[in-house]
């Protein structure tokens, strides 16, 4: 069952589940069944309600117990028992049907109306009596009172044959050329004929007069209609004895109290087609016109639409069961459409099931899940080359982009990106192998492999805020932003024109904040390590207090360091610290030169000058403060000092940095053309 929703109004499409083809056997039917789930879940309202391949005419028993269709191929009716919900009998016809009536209140009667000129009467039992009329004929209908039965066509004249005596009575001879469409009122049996010159024709069946002739051409062309020509007369319908709606070749529909010669409503379908059938429904207020394209339901007072039902397939007759919501559709496909209305009215009796099935779906609240589509926004669409699509059946819009088909998405990814695939397979054979690698020894890092950068700010405010390492880390392990840090998708890209034009702010902050690089950390944490490593390969810390006194007799300033040392020493008794000064004192050890240490500093260097360019490591040389010298004359042991003004290497820093944050945001004038003149 497939449910819409048109102007707030509910719909349910009870024929568009899927079909099993007829020539198949029992046992692969079940099997089918079987395997597919959408088979076992259909609604089959009707079984076989359906034509061979088109449906032209479908008309309900004045009891509703029958339902008759007919189509072709090969031309034939078939009736439906709706007690049983299946087929009762199926009669085939020599020649394709036009219009049929049931004369009776059940399916023992019927007159069919053929493309070649025939009038065939079925019984019960099968075709009764077969006649033929002089012309083509357009319409069929029947005065239960008198059991005259009407029929008009390529003919001024209205044929009419007396079915209680069993013969022709002279025709109604009318000043029009032909008639599309004929109706007899079931309060009055005031018989109406549309014609093909726009006019309406009233013919009174007691004095066998023509008693009023209304021209609806007139009323159609004040109307702005999508067709400019003559129209003509194709569908009639009556609400009561008073209320009559006339359908034209152009779209209209007219509503007329028959008391007044002009339309109290003209209500356009907006389509340029024939109106093929018109339905009044009588508890609503509302009137349900059909031409080939769509079925609209209005109301019949203000015009204001209701809702609309639009199929795939043109339509061909419009049959509503009185009383309920339920309607058929014959149309140009093999299956007859029916739909169910809840708004308009309840279910038929004979499917009363129907009630609780639409409660039940209206209180499962299920989020529709369409595996056969893919959502794409308009940026997607155009990186696609599908942009020209748009407005065209293949793209449904939806919220901010539009719903296609998967097929058709995957062969436009193809041929847009045909590498994607090898980049995927790459890519998954990359993280398969960096899994099989998880057994390895790996060297615990605090920072992530995605977005490190940003790990980093994160890490650095916290620790200006003074939290913990539990709060620091926790960002960085919740599952909701785990992904940030783990998946390449989520990488800042600072190539980007959108992260360019947000640089100079984003300096302008981590200044102000004090964050340093990811290069600048690294840098730090190697010296550090360098000097956790050469600290005990050189020196030795001096702990006892006449080491320190001999240390600090070579010293200049011995007396205040020993005041120092003395007061550190109070300070730390009286807090009940565990652990002694933070500040240590080391000397060098025996045999241990300056040179010996700038040597070795000399070599662990050399593996980052190594990747330095030749104009970097002189220029490095030539910035360096201090400068060792292995040999001199005036001994091992040479240091020169290169002088600076610390003061004005500041001012020189801020002021360079400053020009470069200009030169950043500054806008080039190189686009404007002309000179400027000052008058």
């Amino acid at each position: 069952m497939q449910v819409s929703n048109v102007n707030d109004v509910k719909l349910y499409n009870l024929s568009s589940s899927k079909s099993l083809p007829e020539w198949l056997s029992d046992r692969k039917k079940r099997r089918m069944q079987q395997k597919d789930v959408e088979l076992r879940r259909r609604i089959e309202l009707i079984q076989d309600f359906k034509m061979p391949s088109v449906s032209n005419c479908i008309k309900v028993s004045r009891d509703g117990q029958y339902v008759m269709a007919t189509g072709v191929y090969k031309p034939r009716v078939r009736c439906y028992d709706v007690q049983d919900l299946a087929l009762k009998f199926e009669r085939c016809f020599d020649a394709e049907v036009i219009k049929f009536e049931i004369l009776s209140d059940d399916y023992t009667k019927m007159a069919f109306l053929q493309e070649d000129r025939y009038l065939e009467f079925h019984s019960q039992e099968g075709r009764y009596f077969r006649l033929r009329i002089p012309r083509f004929g357009h319409d069929l209908a029947y005065n239960r009172s008198n059991c005259d039965l009407y029929c008009v066509g390529d003919s001024p004249e209205i044929y009419r044959l007396n079915l209680e005596q069993g013969k022709f009575l002279s025709p109604y001879v009318s000043d029009s050329p032909s008639f599309n469409v004929c109706l007899s009122n079931e309060y009055h049996n005031l018989l109406v004929c549309g014609s093909e010159d726009g006019c309406i024709e009233a013919w009174d069946p007691r004095n066998d007069q023509k008693v009023a002739k209304l021209d609806c051409a007139a009323s159609c062309l004040n109307v702005d209609s999508v067709n400019e020509t003559m129209p003509s007369i194709t569908s009639l319908a009556f609400k009561d004895g008073l209320h009559l709606a006339a359908g034209t070749s152009s779209g209209l529909i007219l509503l007329y109290d028959i008391r007044s010669a002009k339309p109290y409503l003209v209500k356009d379908h907006l389509y340029g087609l024939p109106i093929k059938d018109i339905e009044f429904i009588a508890d609503r207020d509302l009137v349900a016109s059909m031409d080939s394209k769509i079925v609209k339901f209005w109301n019949r007072n203000s015009g204001d639409p209701f809702t609309s039902i639009q199929t795939q397939s043109d339509l061909n007759d419009l049959c509503l069961i009185p009383n309920t919501g339920m309607l058929f559709l014959a149309n140009e496909a093999p299956q007859i459409l029916t739909y169910f209305i809840p708004s308009i009215g309840t279910a038929p009796k004979w499917c009363s099931f129907l009630e609780h099935l639409v409660e039940e779906m209206e209180e499962s609240n299920e989020n529709n899940i369409y595996d056969d589509y893919k959502f794409v926004t308009m940026q997607e669409l155009e990186s696609l080359g599908l942009n020209h699509l748009i407005g065209t059946n293949l793209l449904r819009a939806h919220m901010h982009g539009f719903f296609i088909d998967i097929r058709l998405y995957h062969k436009a990814k193809a041929a847009s990106d045909p590498f994607a695939y090898e980049e995927y397979k790459r890519k998954k054979i990359k993280e398969k192998m960096e899994a099989e690698r998880g057994s390895r020894v790996k060297v615990n890092s605090k920072l992530p492999k995605v977005n490190r950068e940003l790990a980093l700010k994160l890490m650095e405010s916290n620790e200006a805020k003074n939290k913990s390492k539990e709060e620091e880390q926790s960002l960085l392990k919740d599952e909701r932003f785990k992904a940030l840090f783990e998946n390449p998708d989520f990488q800042v890209d600072e190539s980007t024109e959108e992260y360019k034009l947000l640089l100079p702010m984003i300096t302008k902050l981590n200044k102000k904040k004090g964050m340093k690089s990811d290069k600048e950390r690294n840098e730090e944490e190697e010296e550090e390590s360098e000097l956790r490593f050469e600290i005990p390969q050189y020196f030795d810390e001096v702990n006892d207090k006449k080491d320190m006194n001999e240390f600090s007799e070579s010293s200049e300033s011995d007396d205040e360091e020993e005041i120092k040392t003395e007061k550190v020493q109070k300070n730390n008794q009286s807090k009940g610290k565990k652990n002694e000064s933070t500040t240590k004192m080391y000397k060098l050890k025996e045999g241990k030169t300056i040179t010996d240490l700038a040597m070795k500093k000399v070599k662990s260097n050399s593996k980052r000058e190594s990747k330095m360019t030749l104009a970097d490591r002189l220029k490095a040389y030539e910035d360096s403060d201090v400068r060792v010298k292995s040999r001199g004359v005036h001994g091992n042991c040479v240091i020169t000092f290169k002088p600076k003004d610390e003061r004005k290497e500041r001012q020189n820093e801020k002021l360079k940095s400053h020009l470069e944050e200009r030169s950043k945001v500054a806008r080039s004038a190189k686009g404007i053309k002309g000179k400027i003149q000052f008058g």
